[in-house]
């Protein structure tokens, strides 16, 4: 089935359209305790007249686990969802992949509908049917690939978002832009991040999915030019799980970018007068993010810069285009903080990475921008150097 993408000006009446085209008894809506309070006021009223019960569960990747997975399919249980209820996934990537892997399972699957709330799942995680849960200290290792009926785009919700957020979605959409054309990714490294323009931005982001939209569409299990979409994500994936493995967050920006919107979240108190059902999963797991661990952007954003280090050597990617691209990196999201005694650890991280063949560390790697080379590998050395240059080199 394939997903629909709106692109809103007016999201109380494009989500009372999708919810009318959809298939549906019941009508659930899945949000974390930060969305519950920032952004769940923006449809309240809409939700309401279909007696949408709501589902809270914690923030953070760190809570995209079996343990709240298996909340969520308790909450939709008790509440009498059927296979022909719907669920509406309110938030970030977190929320979408969990909610749709829940909905993808759940009675053996039941409707969905994404509306992201954060910039990097409108770009990344809300589109392109991709769902999944953390497990085992990886990233996403289990989950299936299931498509929302709509995907709900509104840049309404990023007034809600902290700088950093914003930051860490605009990496996805770099990215895009490296893997499509030289037009867009001028246009990237030229947009004030810091000081967006939302308006711009809206338009941005449009024209970002269109970009994933016609790579899904062409590749949707990831058996080929799909792979392109993870260009960045093999070091990128590596340095975020390292991050989130370590006692004082090793691997951590210089940059952290102060949080001037910042979405704050309410105690379980707050969440429970609200009418949200909470989840039970413990607040401290045992893969607790530390403070200032890298979040998903960031990883990614140093992820390119390594990445295209190696595209560089390898695949004849132009050193002008390596470190224009590095630039705005570095002014825009700071340098990684991890050493040289930290590559054993980030390689083993590697050798653990979904896209890999046997033991074969395996990248996505461009000759140019929007030039891709899928199914590339780089000796363990060439990976230090690109790691050398993530510290060093730019």
């Amino acid at each position: 089935m394939q997903q629909r993408v709106i692109i809103s000006q007016d999201i109380e009446h494009d989500l009372a359209q999708a919810i009318a085209e959809t298939e549906h008894d019941r009508v659930f809506v899945l949000t974390d305790d930060i969305t519950q309070q920032c952004c769940l006021p923006k449809v309240a009223a809409l939700l309401t007249k279909h007696n949408a019960t709501t589902i809270t569960i914690r923030h953070d990747d760190t809570n995209k686990t079996l343990a709240t997975l298996a909340d969520v399919w308790t909450a939709l249980q008790r509440g009498g969802a059927t296979r022909h209820s719907l669920l509406v996934n309110l938030g970030g990537g977190m929320v979408t992949d969990l909610g749709g892997f829940a909905a993808a399972t759940f009675k053996r699957g039941i409707h969905f509908i994404n509306i992201p709330t954060t910039l990097l799942a409108m770009v990344d995680a809300a589109v392109g049917g991709k769902t999944g849960i953390n497990f085992g200290g990886l990233k996403n290792e289990v989950g299936a690939f299931a498509n929302a009926r709509y995907v709900i785009v509104n840049t309404c919700f990023l007034d809600t978002l902290d700088t950093a957020n914003l930051c860490s979605g605009y990496a996805e959409m770099l990215k895009h832009s490296l893997i499509s054309n030289t037009q867009m990714w001028a246009e990237h490294v030229n947009f004030d991040i810091l000081q967006p323009d939302l308006a711009e931005l809206q338009r941005m982001v449009a024209a970002s999915i269109a970009v994933k939209e016609r790579i899904v569409a062409d590749d949707p299990h990831e058996h080929g030019i799909r792979k392109a979409l993870n260009f960045g994500h093999t070091v990128g994936h590596a340095l975020e799980e390292f991050s989130m493995q370590q006692p004082g967050g090793a691997v951590v920006s210089t940059r952290l970018l102060p949080l001037a919107r910042a979405r704050t979240a309410p105690t379980k108190q707050e969440a429970q007068k609200e009418g949200a059902v909470v989840s039970t999963a413990p607040t401290k797991p045992t893969n607790q993010t530390p403070p200032g661990a890298l979040l998903h952007g960031y990883a990614v954003a140093f992820g390119l810069i390594g990445e295209l280090y190696i595209s560089a050597r390898k695949a004849g990617f132009p050193t002008a285009r390596l470190h224009q691209t590095a630039r705005f990196i570095r002014e825009n999201y700071g340098a990684a903080a991890f050493t040289c005694d930290d590559y054993p650890t980030l390689l083993n991280l590697m050798r653990h990475d979904k896209k890999n063949t046997a033991d074969t560390i395996n990248f996505t790697l461009l000759h140019d921008i929007g030039d891709i080379r899928i199914n590339q590998t780089a000796t363990d050395e060439e990976i230090r150097e690109a790691l050398d240059f993530i510290r060093e080199g730019y």
